[in-house]
Order: C-alpha cells, then structure tokens, then sequence
C-alpha cells in the first residue's frame, strides 16, 4: 500500500523534503530559547548584569523570528506537498477508472467509487500534511527537549521519561481499540452516497409516487450509522486528552516539588527549573501532536487502503502486444461462444451462441426480458470478454484488434440513454469531435431529430441540463442516435433505442438507415415486431439461446416464439413479455 500511495508524490517530493527540513529548523530554535532563558535569570537577573540581559534577550528574539520564518515555509511546503499529493491520487484514480471494463465497474459502486475520490482522499491529504510536519517535529523536539533535560539534571528529566512510557502505552491501547470502527465507518459513507445519488437521480419518481418521507427515512438511517460509528471512535479516542492533562500536570508538580528541594540543596538553579518546566510542556505539547497523527493515522489507514483497491485494479480487457489497427468490414461472427459475468457461474448468460451477419446487412434481435439480448451485443465492441469460444467482426478475433480502433468502428446507443451538460452541438460531436455543422444537422436528419431541434429557441446551440433532464425521453433517444450516426462506423447497434418513438417515426429512422447507410451493419434490438420485421434477418433469443434465425416470413413459418410475438402484437393483446412466451 505505501509503495502505491508513494508512487503518487512524484513532483511534489521536493516541497516534501523541504518540510522536514524547516520542521527541524524550527525544533532547533524553539530548543535553544529556554537554554538562553535559563541564562538570563541566571546570569543576568539574579547577578544584576544588564548588558548581559540585552545581549542573549536579542539572541532570543532572533531565534524566535528564525523559529516562526523556519514554521512558516514549513507549512507553505506541507500544504503544497500534500494538496498535490491528493490531486495526484484523484487523478490516478479517475484515469484508472477510466481504462475499466464493465465487469471492473461492475465491483465497484457508483457511491463508493466517489467516496474515495473525495472523502478518502481528503483523509490522506490531512495525514500526509501531518506527517510531514507533527511526524517529523514532534519526535524531534521529544528528543531534543528529552536530551537538553537530561544535560540539565538527569534525576528530573527521569520524570518525562515515566511519562512518555505511560502515554506511548495508553495511546497504543486506544488506537487499537478504535482502529476497527474506522474501518467499517468508511463502507458506511458509500451507503450514504448511495442514498443522496438514488434520491437525486431518481427525484422526479420520489416525488410521482410521494416517496419523500420514506427516502428521508433512509437517508437519517444512513447519517445515523455513521454517526453511531464515529461516536464509539472518538470516545475511546476522547480518553487521550484527560490522559494527557493528567500526565503534564502530574510532571509538572513532580518537577515543581523535587526542583525546589534541589534548588534550596544548592543542585539547581532558578533558571534551570524555568528551562525543564518549558521543556515538560514543549513535550507533552509534542506528545499531543503525535497522538492526534495516530489518529488520522488509523482513518487514513482505512483510507488508503479504499483508494489503493482503485489504483491497483487492473482492467479485465487489455490491448493485444501487437494490435491490428484496421476493421476491414462490419462482417460479425459469433463462433461458438459462452459468455458469463461471473467466471465461477454454472450456468452461462449466452450459451454456444453460433450466427454469422454479413457486413452491411440488417439484423433485427427480439426475444423477452432477460433472454440476453444486450449481453450479446455488448461483446461486440468488446464491453466484455467471451468467457468461451471466438468473436470475429471482419473475420478477425476482437481480441486482437486495438481497443480504440474496434469501438471507434461500432457505435452502440446504449439502453439507458445518456446526455451530458453542454449544448446539443456538444452533445452530438462525441461522435466525432471534429465534425462539422453540416454533418451534425446530416446526422440528425437521419435520426429524425431535426424536427424538434429546430423548434427549439437555440435550435443546435440549446443547451442540455445534466442527464437530458429538459428533453423527453423519444428526443433523448434520436440525439443519441445522432452521436452513434457522427462516428460513421462499419457497425451500428441500436439496444431498443426507439421504444420511446413512435412508430411512424421509427419507420423514417429505419428508412433513412437503409437509404444513407447501407455498408454499415446494424443490429436493432426491439421489443416491438415492427421495428425488425422489415430487417434482412431476425434473430429469435431465449435464456441466452439462438432459438431462431431468418427473414420474417421464416421465423412466421418456422418460429413458435416469434409466430406468438407477432400475433400478440398486431392483433392487440399486449406485450408478449406479459403472455410469458420466452
């Protein structure tokens, strides 16, 4: 673990060993003020030397300036350190983040992946911060404070030895025992997110079905958890300070009462007793500092290792050694090929799929909920991974294909439509961030997104709330189709991309498929008949099985399932997802 969160210093580590080196500066001047106290009731005051006074009063003064000077760099470096310590984490994280397979993402939630690229970080830059500074200056002052009372009276500096002991001891003992409510305080933070994401997200259905008292519900449970979790932590933690009044109270009356028998014996000098009570402070203070790092050690412990479970995650897809960096065609085969989301699963989602498209052909895909639809079409750009057998787009295997090449050759309109922030412009030129106005408005002609665009006050430069929020969900799912269209790719897939348009509308959309794009091979995916039957071939899917392959009037023939679909559909008895067909 340290070894990854090392790695991302990098540039920093020059303000990170400058902090450390001002830590000590600073611990050096603040040992030797005390020393040049001493000498002034010493041998100033109680002799009456006033130059003498003036002389090391001056000294201290400039120890004191050198002090705050050495204190001050040394928090400009910490902070520097550690702010780009954390932004180094985050960004290492996104970008790694960014390389995921679905299966990768699949093991992580949306909530806990921003968890750790906020709060877990900011856990680490707190404690990088304080090891750089507390970790480095308060063991050294301990030791210089520690050496200067010994060199001052052996017998009285015994005491903070005692002391230190006892508080290492306690200390111990009570970051142990709150070690483990940090640790499950953090999973705590991904069910809050969660609960804030969902109830965002989903606000428009909260408030439809007046939910709102049952997700704030759920929200006060998830707050209370960690509520709960933090008050055990930090009462056990609480124990410290009163630990630690006793503690220098305790050294100081034990130095007050020995030092003054030593002095009225002659062994001790009033200056001397001023100087070890400074430094029985200077070290219990410091013994504080270290005790709030054990802390923050033990959160960001937690922490680090959330953080280092992304860093060191490594994408289940990865590009052959020698990629090939062509698609010579949208041709596809599917040879012999199993696929399952879990590798230890018995049963398989797709089982020895076996079919072959023709590049440029129109493959309609129709079966009932959960027959895998998607799961297939998601190998093809390489989502996922066949588990079993061999997929071929060109008459090459996927797997040795460039990963950028394959996907900028398939362009895939997702179930979920999604529409970032950013005018429709914007929107569509991720498609191809170079393209023109013109080819733009093409794009949408195509998908029969003109109509409503340009009805809109901006038309093209109107701008798209996060998540398409100010567009339906038909016109969401054409400007979709529209950034699909822009890539110009050798394969086109559609996963039930039109259920939310008309059907009128849907018959243009496959028209103008047909018309502007016929090289490209486009499989639709579709719940309705009248969306595929037109299609060059139907493929009929049942519980991850090709239960049927061919034309319309084939499947019509040939196909129970398909036959049922059909006839449920135009003759107005509902959704065949409803009759339990497949």
């Amino acid at each position: 673990m340290l070894r990854t969160l090392g790695a991302q210093i990098r540039e920093f580590k020059l303000p990170s060993l400058l902090t450390p080196v001002f830590m000590v500066l600073e611990v050096l001047m603040e040992t030797i003020i005390p020393l040049l106290m001493a000498s002034i009731i010493d041998d100033g005051v109680e002799k009456g030397d006033l130059h003498h006074i003036y002389v090391t009063g001056i000294w201290m003064v400039l120890a004191a300036c050198f002090s705050l000077f050495s204190g001050i760099m040394g928090g400009v470096f910490a902070s520097r350190a550690s702010t780009g310590f954390a932004r180094n984490l985050r960004m290492a994280m996104f970008q790694n983040i960014q390389t995921f397979s679905f299966s990768n993402i699949d093991r992580f939630s949306t909530a806990g992946l921003v968890t750790r690229l906020t709060t877990d970080v900011t856990n680490l830059q707190n404690a990088y911060q304080m090891l750089l500074r507390m970790c480095v200056r308060a063991p050294i002052s301990i030791v210089c404070a520690m050496a200067m009372a010994f060199f001052i009276s052996p017998r009285l500096a015994s005491i903070y030895l005692v002391a230190i002991l006892f508080l290492g001891a306690v200390l111990t003992f009570l970051t142990m025992r709150a070690h483990k409510y940090f640790m499950q305080v953090f999973p705590k933070y991904d069910d809050l997110n969660a609960s804030v994401q969902e109830n965002v997200s989903a606000i428009r259905v909260v408030k439809a079905y007046v939910r709102e008292q049952y997700e704030k519900e759920k929200f006060t449970r998830a707050s209370r958890n960690i509520y709960h979790m933090f008050v055990k932590a930090e009462g056990i933690i609480a124990f410290n300070n009163p630990v630690m009044q006793f503690s220098v109270y305790a050294c100081i009356i034990a130095l007050s009462w020995l030092g003054a028998h030593m002095i009225v014996a002659g062994d001790l000098t009033t200056g001397n007793l001023m100087s070890l009570l400074t430094y029985c402070m200077n070290i219990m203070m410091h013994l504080m500092m270290l005790s709030m790092f054990f802390v923050m050690l033990t959160m960001s412990a937690a922490s680090g290792r959330r953080i280092c479970e992304i860093l060191n995650e490594t994408s289940d897809i990865q590009n052959p050694a020698e990629p090939d960096f062509e698609v010579p065609d949208g041709s596809i085969t599917f040879d012999h090929v199993t696929f399952r989301y879990n590798p230890a699963s018995a049963k398989p989602v797709l089982d020895d799929i076996c079919l072959s498209v023709r590049s440029g052909e129109t493959i309609g895909i129709i079966g009932g909920t959960g027959s895998s639809k998607s799961s297939l079409v998601n190998l093809i750009s390489r989502l996922y991974d066949v588990s079993e057998g061999r997929l071929l787009i060109g008459g090459k295997d996927v797997r040795t294909y460039d990963l950028t090449t394959l996907r900028d050759e398939v362009s895939v309109v997702l179930q979920n439509n999604v529409l970032f922030s950013g005018t429709i412009y914007e929107n569509l030129r991720w498609g191809d961030a170079d393209a023109t106005d013109e080819e733009c408005r093409c794009a949408c002609r195509l998908a029969c997104a003109d109509e409503f665009i340009e009805h809109l006050p901006d038309g093209y430069d109107t701008y798209i709330e996060q998540g398409g929020t100010n567009v339906s969900g038909g016109q969401k799912q054409r400007l979709c189709i529209a950034r699909a269209l822009l890539k110009k790719p050798k394969i086109l897939i559609l996963d039930d991309s039109t259920s939310a348009v008309d059907t009128a509308t849907d018959a243009r959309i496959r028209r103008a498929f047909a018309e502007e794009i016929p090289g490209t091979t486009k499989l639709i995916i579709a719940q309705r008949v009248s969306s595929v039957q037109h299609a060059d071939r139907i493929l009929v899917m049942e519980n991850g099985s090709v239960n049927g392959f061919g034309t319309h009037e084939e499947l019509l023939e040939n196909n129970e399932i398909y036959r049922y679909i059909y006839e449920a559909q135009t003759s107005g008895n509902g959704d065949f997802d409803e009759g339990g067909a497949a």
